[in-house]
C-alpha cells in the first residue's frame, strides 16, 4: 500500500478455525519472500472484563458488540502501520487473564512487513485492513468442533455470519470445516 509501513492482513476466523496458527505459519515463511511479518493478537485488543462481561460471561449479543476494542485496534495497531502513520505498533494493550493494562511498549514495524492480525469477528466494524482472509467454519461444523464450554457462543457467529457475511468481504477464504484439509478459495482482487 502507497506510503505505508506494512500490508495489514486479518485472518479472520473463530477460536476452532485457528487463526493464530494460520497467521503464525504465514509469518514464518513470509522472511524467505522477502517480507519480515509480524503477528499481532486481536485478542489483546479485548475490552476490560467489567465491560465484556457486563451482561454476563456467556451473553452471546456481548460477545458479538463489546468485546473486542475495534477503536484500540485501529489507534495503536492499524493506524500507526498504515498511511501517514508512525510505522509502530503496539503488540497488545490488556492482558485479559489479569484484567489490567498490558503496559507493553511500541515496536517498529520492519520496512516492507506484513502485520497479520488473527482474531473472531473482525470485519464489518471498521478496520482499516489492506486483505483479509476469512477462515470460514460452516455452521454445522463449528456445532460439532466447539468445546462444550463455548458452546454458548455459536449464536454469535450466526449473526455473524447473516449480518455481516464475512464470506463475501474477504479478499480469501479458506474453508476449514476440517482442519486437516482447508481449502482455499480466492475471491475479489485475488480471483
Amino acid at each position: 500500500m502507497p506510503g505505508a509501513a506494512a500490508v495489514r492482513v486479518a485472518v479472520d476466523g473463530p477460536d476452532v478455525a485457528a487463526p493464530g496458527d494460520l497467521a503464525a505459519a504465514v509469518a514464518e515463511r513470509l522472511p524467505a519472500l522477502g517480507r519480515p511479518a509480524v503477528v499481532v493478537l486481536a485478542g489483546g485488543f479485548l475490552r476490560p472484563a467489567s465491560v465484556r462481561l457486563e451482561h454476563g460471561r456467556t451473553d452471546p449479543d456481548a460477545r458479538y458488540t463489546d468485546w473486542l476494542d475495534a477503536g484500540a485496534l485501529a489507534r495503536e495497531v492499524l493506524d500507526r502501520v498504515g498511511p501517514g502513520g508512525p510505522a509502530e505498533y503496539l503488540p497488545v494493550l490488556w492482558d485479559v487473564a489479569r484484567d489490567r493494562a498490558a503496559r507493553a511498549a511500541y515496536r517498529p514495524m520492519p520496512p516492507r512487513g506484513v502485520l497479520l492480525v488473527p482474531g473472531p469477528l473482525l470485519q464489518g466494524v471498521g478496520l482499516a485492513f489492506d486483505v483479509v482472509v476469512h477462515l470460514r467454519v460452516a455452521p454445522a461444523a463449528r456445532r460439532r468442533r466447539f468445546p462444550a464450554e463455548q458452546a454458548w457462543e455459536l449464536p454469535v457467529f450466526d449473526r455473524y455470519d447473516d449480518e455481516v457475511d464475512p464470506v463475501a468481504l474477504a479478499d480469501a477464504v479458506v474453508l476449514a470445516d476440517r482442519p486437516e484439509h482447508p481449502a482455499l478459495v480466492l475471491q475479489g482482487r485475488f480471483s
